[in-house]
């Protein structure tokens, strides 16, 4: 039985050189070639493929919210993600979401071949350096987190994690059953004891320390 792939990337080079990859091996095809992540994620839900090859960077939808989305729908297709360069918030945020490979573009032809073969077996193949980096940024994250957790009070934490979220006052007060005078008051706190300014630097602050 062949693999049946959909491949995803906003480069029509790269679609071009992937398609040619996978048609001239054995054990392989190829049902859609996407642009965007819109048109992947049609092609995902027509075509069930075993394995998206999937840019992760690309206009509109970008690879981390097809993942998602898939994830959410419930999608069994599995996800390699094949990327020029990986942000240290991204490896670990495609691995909590259930991505079962990861290439950077840089490595040989024969890597993504394997990886492919790999994942539509069931297994998980890493890139050993984005790997690497998305521990050590767990890691951080979580160290991070549990220090914030010992420093705010349960509702500050509660209110902090609402507004990098993008919550306004008042839209916080309604969620938690606050007075707006009451969740400024939260936010005060919290710039103060983790020495931030606004809601901008805590925002920033929520999102490299795990809490949201």
């Amino acid at each position: 039985m062949s693999i049946r792939l959909v491949l995803a990337d906003d480069h029509p080079l790269i679609l071009d050189g992937l398609e040619r990859l996978f048609a001239g091996e054995d054990g392989f095809e190829v049902l859609a070639r996407c642009a965007d992540g819109e048109e992947t994620l049609a092609a995902v839900r027509d075509g069930r493929p075993d394995v998206l090859v999937l840019n992760l960077h690309m206009p509109g939808m970008d690879g981390v919210e097809v993942v998602q989305t898939l994830k959410e729908e419930g999608h069994p297709t599995r996800v390699v993600i094949l990327t020029s360069d990986l942000d240290e918030r991204e490896a670990p945020e495609c691995l909590r979401q259930g991505v079962a490979g990861i290439v950077l573009k840089e490595m040989d032809s024969i890597f993504v071949l394997r990886c492919v073969q790999k994942v539509a077996a069931g297994d998980v193949w890493v890139e050993r350096r984005s790997f690497s980096r998305a521990m050590e940024h767990l890691l951080r994250r979580e160290a991070g987190a549990q220090r914030v957790a010992g420093t705010l009070s349960p509702r500050e934490l509660e209110v902090v994690r609402l507004c990098a979220q993008g919550g306004t006052n008042a839209e916080i007060a309604q969620t938690l059953s606050l007075t707006e005078g009451t969740v400024k008051s939260h936010l005060h706190n919290a710039y103060r004891k983790l020495d931030v300014r606004g809601r901008a630097d805590l925002t920033r602050f929520a999102h490299e320390h795990g809490l949201v």
